[in-house]
């Protein structure tokens, strides 16, 4: 059969081994080199001592998700927590690690941290657009310890769009769905001899699934990104090659988005319903990037790669904070329920606060690449600062019989939370991989030192004139890492290797500190023409887990902000991944499997002010870890068609740390979600599409939050049409 129009499935290495003509690099002298990406020839994925996974633009294009969580289920070991049910703000873990806004996991835009501060406060409430990336790349365990600051659980690495081979090239595509779906994206560039550039713009939106009661008013979204890449390059006989490149990305979003849930009565009779108290929740957001990438070959065996970015984000999330004086979690959300439902007054009053606050991400980073024959070794360091400054106030409502919000008292900026915390942190590391034979030995030792502070200006000084309180922690930390593959034959490759797991203490951390874990693996991996195959045990044992309060979490708000030690926690599982395509001859049908088992326990018993760990017993288990997840994917290629189908499975989770049986209240039930995509090309420029997310309009719930229950996405369908050139 004519396999050129549709890739095998991915697995283990998603794709192909080593073959990786899509990674950021036009010329045969670097294309060995990653400039932004962490696999290439140089290091394919297949050949990663431990487990890592790379989703490349064919798999991504299967059922054209948004959301990135969606995208992340094919790979196991990696949990995913929905929140608004378009994924506008992630909450990805890793081997057990916790979701709560990624920030146990480094998140990254083409090698670089694109938290808005991910040293001083984790809590990706920006993650860049996934719907515009044409690789996705994925690290856990000891393949991870040369990206920090977070070590213990992974990596996640996103490549935007790359300047097209071509002279000039390009792609439109269009999408409409329900709920008032629609998706724009537009690419086009080339290739020069000495400039190359390409630019594209992003721009997708609903109008949410979820309706308020007693308002007309939308829950739904709008985002936009515009992207511009230019690169100068020397000719390829120069005696140095060098490229430089530069890259300009705004984006901006507006989001009707609420923590407020439903109760238990309200979630089983609507569950798509929103009170009418959150009526004027939204989400608005700006950020500004600029990243300047330079390479240059020294020699055959030396070449230098320099990264220098600046990220700017502005974020207001305007919420419901109390109802009644009470907040969400302490009966708000019940008074806010009784209202819509049964009023027995004529008002309420509603505070709604404006979660105003500013981030600033900069830095510069460089790898020396060092080809020692038997020994390739990189040499890295990077000098990073970012702050967080929350300038946050109340404004206060009357909600009336008519379920009209009249603003009774506008807040004060800066009256409600004052302050900025900041990070400087330099990162050195060097890493050795030493080939002996089927031997493959990877050493590595990275060293951080960093400063975390923090000035508080309390609720009385708007004006910030007087002098803030100020706390500080200063740390450093080494983190060795020693990961072994043998090659027992041409198919079977042994893996395993242990590593120091490692995140920073946040300002609100008063012991101050840090997170440390002793991380092992060991498995296998089988490759042939069509099958591949993983199977890769860890386990984690914790010296100390950090637990950051966050409003996400239904956090009380004088806590937002503090960080709690756990202490020793242990942490232990399985990961398999299959896939296979069967080949008919004139049809082929993929087969791609992902499955995960988790154990977690706490191994003390401790207070917290963590809603969703609250008072341990030890013994307990961690809130929000499945002890099974399962993911099969089923498709049909033709020369010009093809349609997968996608089956995921996710065991129940306690939302509160506990052990035994779950209680009522405390549980997320089981769930099974498919998803369908389907492709048909009309010529080769020409292509349609056809996507259901939840196909079987599973109703289900996400999680609980504030005491109330936030629901699943249903049955959504979308079609597309794309036209490339």
């Amino acid at each position: 059969m004519k396999a050129a129009k549709f890739i095998k499935p991915s697995v283990i290495s998603l794709a192909v081994l080593g073959a990786m003509s899509n990674i950021a690099v036009a010329n045969d002298k670097v294309e060995d080199i990653e400039l932004v990406t962490i696999f290439s020839k140089a290091n394919p994925v297949n050949d990663v001592p431990g487990s890592a996974h790379m989703i490349n633009s064919e798999e991504l294009e299967k059922f054209e998700y948004t959301d990135i969580m969606r995208t992340l289920t094919s790979i196991p070991g990696v949990y995913v927590l929905e929140e608004d049910g378009y994924g506008l703000r992630p909450n990805i873990g890793m081997r057990g690690t916790g979701q709560n806004r990624s920030e146990k996991v480094t998140i990254m835009e083409d090698n670089v941290l694109a938290a808005p501060a991910p040293y001083a406060a984790p809590s990706a409430y920006y993650f860049p657009t996934s719907g515009r990336m044409t690789q996705v790349e994925v690290l856990k365990g000891t393949s991870s310890a040369m990206y920090g600051p977070r070590t213990t659980g992974g990596v996640v690495n996103m490549l935007s769009r790359q300047i097209p081979e071509e002279a000039f090239a390009g792609q439109i595509k269009g999408n409409v769905g329900e709920d008032g779906y629609g998706k724009l994206h537009a690419y086009a560039g080339g290739k020069g001899d000495n400039v190359s550039s390409v630019m594209e713009l992003f721009r997708y939106q609903a109008d949410g699934f979820k309706d308020i009661n007693h308002s007309d008013r939308d829950t739904g979204f709008v985002k936009n990104d515009v992207l511009a890449k230019v690169r100068f390059n020397t000719d390829d006989n120069a005696k140095y090659y060098q490229e430089l490149e530069f890259k300009v990305k705004y984006s901006d979003e507006d989001s009707d988005e609420t923590y407020m849930g439903l109760t238990e009565a309200d979630y089983k009779s609507d569950p798509y319903s929103r009170y009418s108290a959150s009526q004027l929740d939204n989400m608005s957001t700006e950020h500004k990037q600029l990243q300047v990438n330079h390479y240059i070959a020294l020699t055959e065996r030396f070449s230098f790669t320099t990264n220098a970015y600046y990220n700017d984000f502005h974020r207001n999330w305007y919420k419901t904070s109390k109802i009644d004086g009470m907040s969400l979690g302490s009966g708000g959300v019940e008074a806010a329920a009784m209202f819509d439902n049964n009023p027995s007054v004529e008002s309420i009053s509603v505070d709604v606060k404006a979660n105003n606050r500013d981030y600033l991400s900069q830095g510069v980073q460089t790898v020396l690449n060092a080809d020692f024959n038997n020994h390739q070794v990189k040499f890295g360091a990077r000098y990073h600062e970012d702050e967080m400054d929350r300038f946050q106030w109340v404004d206060k409502y009357d909600l009336n019989s008519n379920y009209e919000m009249n603003l009774v008292d506008a807040g004060v900026p800066g009256s409600d939370s004052n302050r900025i915390d900041s990070a400087e942190a330099v990162a050195l590391f060097v890493h050795d991989e030493w080939t002996i034979g089927n031997f493959v030995i990877n050493a590595g030792l990275r060293y951080e030192d960093m400063t975390i502070k923090r000035k508080d200006w309390g609720k009385n000084d708007s004006g910030r004139d007087m002098d803030p309180s100020r706390k500080k922690n200063d740390v450093d930390v080494v983190l060795p890492s020693l990961a072994l593959t043998y090659k027992l034959t041409d198919e079977l490759i042994l893996l395993g290797g242990v590593q120091k797991g490692f995140a920073p203490p946040a300002p609100g951390n008063e012991e101050a500190e840090d997170e440390e874990s002793v991380n092992y693996e060991f498995g296998a991996r089988y490759i042939t023409d069509n099958l591949h195959a993983e199977a890769i045990a860890f386990y984690s044992d914790y010296e100390n887990m950090h637990g950051n309060c966050t409003a996400s979490q239904g956090c009380d708000e004088d806590n937002i902000g503090n960080q709690y030690n756990a202490g020793e926690v242990e942490i232990s599982g399985l990961e398999i991944k299959l896939g296979n395509s069967f080949d008919f001859g004139s049809f082929a049908i993929p087969v791609d499997l992902a499955y995960t088992f988790t154990e977690t326990e706490f191994q003390n018993s401790f207070s917290s002010g963590l809603d969703t760990w609250g008072d341990v017993t030890e013994g307990d288990e961690l809130p929000y870890v499945p002890e099974n997840q399962l993911q099969l994917t089923v498709g049909v290629e033709l020369d010009s068609f093809r349609a997968d189908v996608l089956v995921r499975y996710m065991d129940e989770m306690r939302t509160t740390a506990g052990q035994g049986d779950i209680a009522d209240d405390e549980v997320i039930d089981s769930r099974t979600v498919v998803d369908l995509g389907a492709h048909y090309n009309l010529t080769d420029a020409q292509k349609v599409s056809l996507t259901v997310d939840n196909v079987l309009d599973e109703e289900y719930m996400s999680s609980r939050v504030h005491g109330s229950i936030m629901v699943g996405k249903p049955r959504t369908v979308t079609v597309g049409y794309s036209y490339s050139f």
